[in-house]
């Protein structure tokens, strides 16, 4: 959890940063308790504020971006958690996933929503129409709260389903800044949850009456940049307006200013995340690339297409780990210092791929000449051609042209990664001086909804760039180690 604050300038006045442990209650759940993320929160914003040397009440506007997917359910009444918050990494709902793309009524879905599809040209039928779940996906795992915990499915005397909040998150944290007044989330956080529908824009009834929930569960939805009320005074001694929440990718997209159709986002943190903007329109594409709604101010409505790549920051973490290299900083360097990796071609494989849960990640090609700079570039290696990959798919699948390329994320430092792929990719590629997007985004948000900002043009000037990496090799260069990474690919299929 980390909390920036703000001048007028962009400049982070004070910062500060707690790390909120994961629980593993059993092999493959991932949970977050509820009370220590609350503690943490309001702990890092005390801490930021102080050390900015400022007053609580000198604070304009507080914006809130956060991950995506984590949700929780508490009683309607006493605000009480029924569980923890379960994280987008958990695995819990593998079982009911499986049995769900096995069922016959999923084929009966795909069957009719092609038909659909083909008599209207409409794409709001086409994502139905090849509908597959997966574990990353909330409604699974909501699913199964409603079959596995007894209290969250309780019916009232009306036999109806009343008792029950959810949340995402920023819900979770609306609700108790405001001692329980506010109730609600924003568009792009309820886009990122796989329940809502972005053609509609509303709360999906057809999949939760297949999943059997019930749709009075679900917050309202408001505009991103939006005031959606005031933190109780007793919390930090004064009320503070919260002025926007906001989904952390989606916020990234916002602080590096994509604000136009065919911008780019490239964010390469623990995952990495490639977000297009497109505008007034939304692309519903089979496989790789899903639809999200950008952020919602006023009238305007923005969509963005997403396509996602596991085990990047992981896959240099667990090199670490293992004493490859003792600092991050190191690695590009020790790319660098060799000519190539000497044909060691790494596939990464720590978390579960939703095509192949069974990828294996493997260092294949080892000589006895392998030293830990061609290992290390191996891994970098592979980040890069992952990112090409992606790029491609866009480039086929989102018809509009593409603008400048925007990094962010704690590997975009990496020199070795960001001019590889630049080369890969055909494409200059801009690192921001301000590398936390998502929190600058918030802000953002929350400073045109306070005034404190006026609008985006005030914002496009207040952009700082640290670097630009332009193409320097021909992407044919690469080829024959592409090739050879993608045969090594396949033998880490299936394992």
């Amino acid at each position: 959890v980390k909390c920036h604050v703000y001048d007028g300038t962009t400049a982070v006045r004070g910062s500060s940063c707690r790390k909120v442990e994961s629980l593993y209650p059993h092999p493959g759940w991932v949970e977050l308790s509820p009370e220590v993320l609350w503690s943490q929160f309001i702990g890092v914003i005390k801490e930021a504020v102080q050390a900015a040397g400022l007053h609580m009440r000198q604070i304009a506007g507080l914006g809130i971006s956060t991950q995506r997917g984590t949700f929780i359910t508490w009683h309607k009444r006493t605000g009480k958690p029924f569980h923890n918050f379960i994280s987008w990494q958990d695995l819990r709902s593998a079982q009911l996933v499986n049995s769900w793309n096995k069922s016959l009524l999923l084929k009966v879905i795909h069957v009719i929503f092609t038909v659909l599809h083909f008599l209207t040209g409409n794409d709001r039928y086409l994502a139905p129409s090849f509908l597959t779940f997966s574990t990353h996906q909330t409604s699974m795992k909501l699913s199964w709260v409603f079959k596995n915990i007894h209290e969250v499915s309780w019916k009232g005397k009306n036999n109806r389903k009343n008792n029950c909040c959810f949340g995402t998150v920023d819900t979770w944290l609306l609700y108790r800044l405001t001692k329980g007044s506010v109730y609600a989330t924003d568009y792009s956080n309820a886009s990122s949850t796989g329940i809502f529908e972005p053609f509609t824009k509303c709360w999906s009834p057809t999949l939760c009456n297949l999943l059997s929930i019930p749709m009075s569960v679900f917050p309202p939805v408001k505009d991103t940049s939006f005031n959606f009320g005031s933190t109780d005074s007793e919390i930090f001694g004064v009320p503070i307006p919260i002025m926007s929440v906001v989904a952390d990718q989606q916020s990234a997209m916002f602080g590096e200013c994509c604000f136009h159709p065919g911008d780019v986002k490239l964010t390469m943190g623990t995952g990495g995340f490639w977000n297009v903007n497109t505008g007034e329109h939304l692309f519903a594409s089979r496989g790789s690339l899903y639809p999200l709604i950008g952020w919602k101010i006023g009238e305007e409505v923005v969509y963005l297409t997403e396509g996602s790549i596991s085990d990047i920051g992981t896959a240099i973490k667990w090199a670490q780990d293992i004493e490859l290299f003792t600092n991050v900083n190191e690695t590009a360097k020790m790319a660098q210092s060799v000519a190539d990796s000497q044909g060691v071609r790494f596939i990464p494989g720590f978390q579960v791929s939703g095509d192949d849960p069974y990828l294996c990640a493997s260092f294949m090609g080892l000589k006895p000449s392998t030293n830990r700079n061609h290992l290390v570039r191996s891994i970098l290696e592979s980040v890069a051609f992952r990112n090409k990959l992606l790029y491609d798919i866009i480039v086929k699948k989102v018809h509009i042209p593409l603008q400048t390329i925007r990094a962010d994320g704690g590997v975009s430092n990496n020199d070795f990664v960001m001019q590889m792929t630049s080369d890969l990719i055909n494409k200059k590629i801009e690192k921001p001086a301000n590398a936390d997007m998502s929190s600058l985004g918030a802000a953002f948000l929350a400073g045109l909804a306070s005034g404190f900002w006026t609008d985006k043009e005030q914002l496009k000037n207040l952009r700082r760039i640290e670097a630009v990496f332009e193409p320097q090799k021909d992407s044919e260069e690469y080829r024959p180690a592409m090739d050879a990474w993608l045969q090594a690919m396949k033998h880490s299929l299936h394992w």
